[in-house]
């Protein structure tokens, strides 16, 4: 496809850096020369320095043949002029990141009457991610699939784990758990195992069942199942805003401590329920007074990666508490793995996966569309899950007489709302869903599942 993408920041060139892989011709244009010169350097890709919300400009970067426009730059009302202009022009499907919670409220409205494909929010896109890590604190990562019917659960293997030296039959024979391990990370490895494949201590693992099977499967493994009642945040962002309005009618108690008093001020009356300190959280003295060794989680969320790192470091030397931590530079992703950070969220990938998710859907054949898309492995794993519309060659053949490619797992089928462990004997029917994880990728369609 022809994507113009405008913007080249953080998201900007996560995108230019995923759809150019993904084989599409792509285009981006920002008013800083240097940032365009530098994505379309690293990625092989066309370059327009100048305004994306002008009708030359996009123009010259080729509006007229282009597919998919996709606004990501700093500015909500940019990006909203961008694709309006872009419909105009070119006619093609539109993309806006929107960050302002005031549009948010708004955004049914804003999206119908501009004709926008899809806003994204990616403060808000974070906080939903944040919401479901606090709401699971043993798990590193949580993503879900068929509509949350279905838990996709990221957890380390720790010193003295019953699961440490078992083969992945253990888990059916032994705990007797109906659970699904679809992925083991050891090292700079990823393995999509079979039923022999014997784990390890410090093994990362994803786990796919339901929340009830999930929570049965982590109980007997030992691993803590219950819900956050605390959490400290460091950083009054938007992010922070989102996740305390998700956190607080769960009747979990929060804090945040953020260093610009006005923001305070007005975090104070946005949410009246939380507590809002006004102070500077890397101040040792104040995160203790705050209450650090006692906090069940720790956000920390602020612009500075150094800041975050240092402080979930920190937290984790003198707290038990669920240590999330924000950072911006993906290039240094083999460093943080190596350090005891807990979960680690790039928010500039989050955006990215729903992004991508979308491009692949326009892309698919009728047969099936992706409904979810998921980086499990940052560029070695997907999970991805279909929804079957028609019959076609996949259609009601058992799975294991199917010619599957290699590394690849059909993981759950969703079947009006049974989740599905699926065996040999088990057939994917119309109307299901089917979540499949993969090292193949760029997969568009179920079909590309086979051979």
């Amino acid at each position: 496809m022809q994507i113009i993408i405008v913007g080249c920041g953080n998201v900007g060139a996560t995108l230019t850096e995923q759809l150019s892989k993904e084989g599409h011709n792509i285009t981006v244009i920002d008013t800083d020369a240097e940032k365009a010169e530098s994505v379309a350097n690293r990625f092989d890709v066309m370059g327009v320095v100048g305004n994306g919300a002008s009708f030359t400009v996009q123009n010259e970067a080729g509006i007229g043949e282009a597919d998919l426009m996709i606004a990501v730059t700093t500015l909500d009302e940019l990006n909203l002029l961008c694709c309006l202009i872009a419909r105009k022009a070119g006619g093609c499907n539109t993309i806006a990141r929107v960050r302002n919670p005031i549009y948010n409220r708004d955004i049914g409205y804003i999206k119908e009457e501009l004709g926008l494909s899809m806003v994204i929010n990616p403060e808000y896109a974070a906080s939903c991610e944040i919401a479901r890590l606090l709401k699971f604190p043993s798990a590193i990562k949580v993503d879900t699939f068929a509509k949350g019917r279905v838990e996709l659960l990221k957890c380390k293997i720790g010193e003295g784990s019953v699961l440490s030296g078992k083969p992945l039959t253990y888990i059916s024979s032994g705990l007797h758990c109906d659970v699904l391990i679809c992925t083991v990370e050891r090292g700079e490895e990823a393995f999509i195992p079979s039923g022999n494949f014997e784990l390890q201590e410090k093994d990362i693992i994803s786990v796919v069942a339901s929340p009830k099977k999930a929570n049965e499967f982590f109980r007997k493994i030992g691993m803590t199942t219950n819900r956050i009642k605390n959490c400290l945040i460091i950083g009054g962002g938007e992010t922070t805003y989102y996740l305390a309005k998700q956190l607080l009618p769960m009747g979990i108690e929060i804090k945040i401590i953020e260093q610009n008093k006005a923001r305070c001020n007005e975090l104070s009356e946005l949410l009246p329920q939380a507590m809002v300190i006004y102070g500077d959280g890397t101040e040792r003295n104040l995160l203790y007074e705050e209450g650090m060794p006692q906090t069940q989680s720790f956000v920390s969320w602020t612009n500075l990666d150094e800041e975050n790192i240092m402080l979930s470091l920190f937290a984790k030397s003198v707290s038990k508490a669920k240590t999330i931590t924000k950072v911006h530079r993906i290039a240094y992703d083999e460093i943080l793995d190596s350090m005891d950070l807990g979960s680690v969220l790039y928010p500039q990938n989050i955006t990215a996966e729903y992004i991508i998710q979308y491009v692949r859907a326009m892309q698919n054949s009728i047969g099936s569309n992706i409904e979810t898309l998921y980086q499990l492995i940052e560029n070695k794993v997907e999970a991805l899950e279909f929804r079957v519309h028609e019959k076609s060659e996949l259609v009601g053949v058992p799975l294991k007489e199917l010619q599957l490619k290699d590394n690849l797992l059909i993981a759950c089928i969703n079947r009006k709302g049974t989740i599905i462990t699926p065996g040999g004997q088990d057939s994917i029917e119309v109307g299901d869903t089917v979540v499949v994880v993969t090292t193949n990728q760029g997969f568009h369609d179920l079909k590309d599942i086979l051979k």
